[in-house]
C-alpha cells in the first residue's frame, strides 16, 4: 500500500495505543455516545439514544449473524494452520489461510476443537483465488464444523483469542441470519430493552440483513479509489422496509442507521431509482465525500480505524472536518474506538463536500 498517496493521508489520525477496546464494556449498552448537531459534539452515553428519536423516525439495523468461522489446525508435520471460513456450505468453501503460501494444494487439515485436541474433522486445501483467499473442502457440512471447531473471529488489532464471553457480545441481541465473519458493530450496543422502549416511544425498529464479508479485514488501497468500487457483499432488504421508509419519507420522518452496513444497504438498494428497492443483492458501493445519501438521515457508528473505508463512508456523511473533529475530541474525552468501542450519533451534511 503507497503511505504516500494523499487521498488515503487524509483520512488518517493518530490513536493512543491505550484508546483501543479490547473487551466489551460490563454492560451491553454501557458505552458511551459522541453526539453530533451538525456543529458540535456532545457528551452523551448510549442509554441515552432513545431520546434522540421522535415518534414517527425508524431505526434501522442488521440483523447478520457472525459465524464462529475461525478454525485452528495442524498439518501432518505438526505445523499450525488458521483457516477462516467465509462462508457456509456443504462442499467447497472459500476461506483465508495462514500460513497460505507454504500450505500445498489438496493438504489434508487436521482441525483441533474447542479443548484444542484433535477433532474428527479435516479441511483439504484447494486452488488459491485471485483475491488471495482459498477453496476449502470440509469433511462434514460448515456449520457442523464451526459447531465443534470454530471461534469468534476477532479482529486482529484486540491482540487476544476469543472466549466464551465474546460468543455472546461479538453478536448482536437481534442476530439471527449466519453469514457475516465480523460483526456489524454499531449493533453491538443495543439491547432489547432499549429497542421495547423505541417502539412503545412510536419509533420504528426495522431489519435488514448485510453479510460483513472479508474485505473488512483488508487495507484499502489507491487502487480502489482509483476504481471507485470495493469488495462486494450479500443483502437483502424486505418489502416491510421499503414501504416503512418510503412511508416515513413521506411524511418527513428521519432515518436513522445503525452502522456503515445498514447505510451502505439502503442506499444501494435505493441508488437506481432513488427510493429503497426490497429484494437480494450484492453490492460493492463504495461511498467517499461526494456521494449524495438519498435514504439515510442520521447515522449510528463506532469510531473506524484509519485510512478505512468506513471511516470514508463516516465522513462522506457529515463532512470530513466535522468527523475528524469528532474523532479528536473524542481521543481527548478518553473515548473506546473500534469494534468494542464507544458511538457517535451523526447527522447528515446537508451539502456533498
Amino acid at each position: 500500500m503507497d503511505v504516500e498517496d494523499p487521498r488515503l493521508n487524509a483520512y488518517n489520525f493518530e490513536l493512543p495505543e491505550g484508546s483501543i477496546a479490547r473487551f466489551p464494556p460490563e454492560q451491553r449498552d454501557g458505552g458511551r455516545l459522541l453526539r453530533s448537531d451538525g456543529q458540535g459534539w456532545t457528551d452523551e452515553a448510549v442509554t441515552d439514544l432513545v431520546e434522540a428519536f421522535s415518534p414517527g423516525d425508524l431505526l434501522v439495523v442488521n440483523d447478520t449473524k457472525v459465524l464462529s468461522a475461525r478454525l485452528f489446525g495442524k498439518r501432518s508435520t505438526g505445523g499450525r494452520v488458521e483457516v477462516l471460513l467465509l462462508g457456509l456450505g456443504e462442499a467447497e468453501v472459500p476461506a483465508m489461510v495462514r500460513p497460505g503460501r507454504r500450505l500445498k494444494l489438496g493438504e489434508q487439515i487436521q482441525l483441533l476443537g474447542h479443548d484444542g485436541e484433535p477433532s474428527p474433522f479435516t479441511a483439504c486445501l484447494g486452488a488459491s483465488e485471485a483475491d488471495g483467499t482459498r477453496r476449502v473442502s470440509l469433511s462434514a457440512p460448515a456449520e457442523t464444523v464451526m459447531a465443534a471447531c470454530g471461534r469468534v473471529p476477532l479482529p486482529p488489532y484486540m491482540e487476544r483469542p476469543a472466549t466464551a464471553e465474546d460468543a455472546l457480545r461479538y453478536q448482536s441481541v437481534f442476530a439471527r441470519e449466519p453469514g457475516a465473519v465480523a460483526a456489524p458493530t454499531a449493533s453491538l450496543h443495543l439491547t432489547s430493552a432499549m429497542l421495547e422502549a423505541l417502539e412503545l416511544k412510536g419509533v420504528g425498529v426495522h431489519r435488514i440483513t448485510l453479510h460483513v464479508g472479508a474485505g473488512t479485514f483488508r487495507n484499502l488501497r489507491p487502487s480502489d479509489l482509483d476504481r471507485g468500487t470495493l469488495h462486494s457483499e450479500q443483502y437483502v432488504v424486505g418489502e416491510d422496509v421499503a414501504v416503512a421508509i418510503a412511508e416515513a419519507k413521506a411524511r418527513g420522518y428521519r432515518v436513522t442507521a445503525v452502522g456503515t452496513t445498514v447505510t451502505r444497504t439502503l442506499e444501494s438498494a435505493a441508488r437506481a431509482t432513488g427510493v429503497v428497492v426490497a429484494g437480494a443483492g450484492v453490492t460493492d458501493l463504495f461511498i467517499q465525500p461526494g456521494f449524495k445519501f438519498q435514504i439515510v438521515d442520521r447515522l449510528m457508528t463506532n469510531f473506524h480505524l484509519p485510512r478505512s473505508s468506513l471511516l470514508m463512508l463516516t465522513c462522506a456523511f457529515g463532512g470530513r472536518d466535522h468527523v475528524l473533529a469528532g474523532y479528536s475530541d473524542a481521543i481527548e474525552r478518553g473515548y473506546r474506538f473500534y469494534s468494542y468501542g464507544d458511538a457517535m450519533l451523526l447527522e447528515r451534511e446537508e451539502r456533498s463536500v
